[in-house]
Order: structure tokens, then sequence, then C-alpha cells
């Protein structure tokens, strides 16, 4: 069977106004184009520019059809959205600006990452074609659920033909709360860049960075949101920096908690020690990782938080929370793991991993994973998919014709 024509369907790409958003989903769907033919539909929300209708969790602005990015096919649209309001519609609302789009392309597979509402558009828009759906789960699309959000998510699972999660414990949560097919529920974990994601000269990008030798410099990379325990990093770090005069912490990334964060950092008094580079590209994340003494993630729930493993390729260590998949990431030698929003833990946490000594080329050596590998293992789901439905069909082809299967077993005699 020659490889599928893949439809990849996602709401999450890198974008000028946020370029660390959909990295996983773009350096995924980058390795599978590189093994068959792909095209990438960027579906968006377009919401009315009023006040107050604007989302609460990401940055948002309006994605024009002239997008583009390297190493993609990529098709950009959007659809009229509420927030809150059209929920249980955006998925059907979706789906109808998206099957023609679709169809012009005839895949074989269509491939969403977001289970809803764009996993449900995509699922709608493959039943129209007849082709069958995977859908990639990537976080908060399932750990984060309630309402019509998880209906609609149960909904979407229940119908397709297989379910992609980025770690054994969304596995299992899919599993245990959507009621997720066991034998159709494949894990496929990411990987991260080789090229960029590795052990850097830590005076040289200090020096480029403008980061003192003497300092203590602890990272965060990712959104500026409450959910990733931003709040808590903050009265942590005020903590730590009284005692230690020469901590400094970078928050590199953007959101709709930047404004006030500034604030929250003012009123503390920690203007002096915190630094917000904002969003950067991994090139840039690379250099911040390679600079600083330890990355920390102290999110309320993660799927299988890439930052983790990007640091670690680097060769630095983590402090981050026990959620979602970083279990499966970080172990003794490279971390600690701390539980979600405990302030105290944190700050234990952090002054604990930058006391004690670390084999940073043995934690470099043990990140070994792709994102190559990653693209293979997610062809090989599609191919199976693709392949178990064409054998129904032919079964199903072979019935119709079988004038002994059409009279219920037995062949009439001719008269």
């Amino acid at each position: 069977m020659s490889s599928p024509r893949i439809a990849l369907v996602t709401p999450m790409l890198p974008v000028a106004h946020d370029q660390t958003r959909g990295r996983y989903i773009y350096e995924t769907a980058r390795a599978l184009s590189r093994l068959t033919e792909v095209r990438t539909w960027f579906i968006q929300p377009r919401y009315p520019r009023l006040p107050g209708l604007a989302p609460r969790s990401f940055l948002h602005d309006d994605i024009g059809p002239d997008y583009r990015i390297e190493g993609l096919d990529v098709e950009a649209f959007s659809y009229p959205a509420i927030p809150g309001l059209s929920r249980l519609l955006n998925g059907v609302v979706a789906s109808r600006l998206l099957t023609p789009r679709v169809r012009r392309f005839a895949p074989d597979l269509v491939l969403a990452y977001w289970v809803y509402p764009d996993g449900h558009a995509a699922l709608r828009t493959a039943r129209n074609l007849g082709v069958p759906c995977i859908v990639g789960a990537r976080g908060s699309d399932i750990h984060v659920r309630s309402g019509i959000n998880a209906v609609m998510t149960r909904r979407t699972i229940a119908g397709v033909d297989a379910l992609l999660t980025v770690s054994k414990a969304m596995r299992v949560a899919a599993i245990d709360q959507f009621n997720a097919s066991a034998d159709r529920t494949h894990t496929i974990s990411n990987g991260f860049n080789t090229d960029i994601f590795r052990p850097l000269d830590r005076a040289a990008m200090r020096e480029k960075l403008g980061i003192k030798p003497e300092t203590e410099l602890v990272i965060y990379v990712g959104r500026l949101v409450e959910s990733k325990g931003m709040r808590e990093l903050i009265e942590a770090h005020g903590r730590l920096v009284r005692r230690k005069p020469n901590l400094r912490l970078a928050l590199i990334g953007d959101g709709v908690m930047r404004e006030q964060l500034g604030t929250l950092i003012s009123a503390s008094g920690l203007d002096a020690s915190v630094i917000l580079p904002g969003g950067c590209e991994p090139a840039q994340v690379a250099e911040w990782i390679g600079a600083a003494d330890l990355l920390t993630l102290p999110s309320w729930s993660e799927g299988y938080p890439n930052v983790v493993v990007e640091a670690i390729a680097c060769g630095r260590p983590v402090v981050a929370t026990d959620v979602g998949g970083t279990r499966e990431i970080i172990d003794a030698t490279n971390g600690i793991l701390i539980p979600a929003r405990n302030v105290d833990a944190l700050e234990q946490a952090i002054d604990e991993a930058l006391e004690r000594s670390w084999d940073r080329d043995a934690i470099a050596a043990a990140m070994r994973r792709t994102w190559d590998d990653v693209g293979r293992e997610t062809l090989a789901v599609c191919e199976q998919v693709v392949s178990e439905r064409r054998q129904v069909e032919r079964h199903d082809s072979a019935s119709s014709t079988d004038p002994s299967r059409r009279s219920g077993g037995q062949s009439r005699p001719q008269s």
C-alpha cells in the first residue's frame, strides 16, 4: 500500500504574536510531510471585535489566508464564533467551511490535532468524504474539560477511528474519563529538534544574553497564563531572592497575563530580579536554556510538556509539577517533581536544584527522541487505519456483489 494522503487539521501553529504556540504540532506535521503527502488546514475562530468577547486563555489575532510557514503546505481560514456562547456549534460551523476545502485535496485520511472543536470538525468532514479520521489529543483538550466541552469531547472520541495521546497518563485519562477504546488509543510522545536543542556553552550564552557569570538563572518558557503557575512562581521567586541576591528569573513567552504579571512583579519589588524577554523563536529559547541553571514549569496541568524535553536535551535540570505526562520525562537524575499549586514545594525544589551538583552531560545524553521518530510512528498508525478501512470496504463490496450473500446464503436456481 502506498503512503496515504493526509489532510491535517489544527487550530494551533506558530504565529507572529506567539512563536511557541503549537510548535509541537508544527514539528509533527513537518516530519509527516517528509514521509508522505500532507496538506494542513490551520483553522481559527473569528471573534467579534467587541469588549469582553476576547478569549481569556490565549492571545488571539485573526490569521489571514496569506499565512505561510516553512516546511508545510498550509491553508488558513477562520470561522465565526463567540467565546462561550457558540461552543456547542463551533465544530459544526468549522466543518462546513472545512469540508469543501478538504474534498478538493481528496485525502485518504483526516488527521486532526485538538479534540474539540477542531477534531469534531475534522470527524464530520471525514464522514462526509467517506474517509477515516484520527484525532490527536495534546493536553488540556483531555485534562481540562467540563460542561459542553466534556460532552463533545466524549462524542468526538467515540466517533474516531483512532485516538493519539502524547503521554501514557493522557491515554489512561482518555480511556477512564472519556470511554476511549483501549485498542484504538495510541501513545506517541513528542520529540525535539536535535539541531537546535543541544548542550550549548553556558558562559557564551550568558555573554550573548547579558547575564552575569555569578547569576543563578532560573527560566520559565511558555504561555503567560495563570494555569501555568505564574502566581506561584513569582511568589516562590520573591521568597528565594531575599536569601539569594544573585538569583534571576526569566519568563520567556507571552500571554494574556503579561500585563498583570508586570504589575504583580512591580508590586512585589521584583523588577530588578525578573526578566521578561517576550516570545522567542526556538533558537532563542535554546540560548536561554543554555544560559540557565535550571528550567521550571509549575503548571496546573500538562500533556507532555515539550519545553521539559528541550531543557533536558540541552543538559539542564528541571523543576516541574507532577501533572500529565511530566513524570514520564523527569526522574531523579534530571529534575525534581512537586505537587501543583504549592508555593512552599516550588520554593524548596528550586532551592534544592540550584544547590545540587547535576551531571549535565548525562542529562543531555539520555534524551534522544526526534521529530522524525514522531513522524514515523504517526504515519504507521495512519497506514494501519487506512488499511483496515480498505479491508472493510472490500469485504462490504464483495458481500454486495455475491448472489449467495444477497439471498441469505443460498442462490436461487435459474428458471
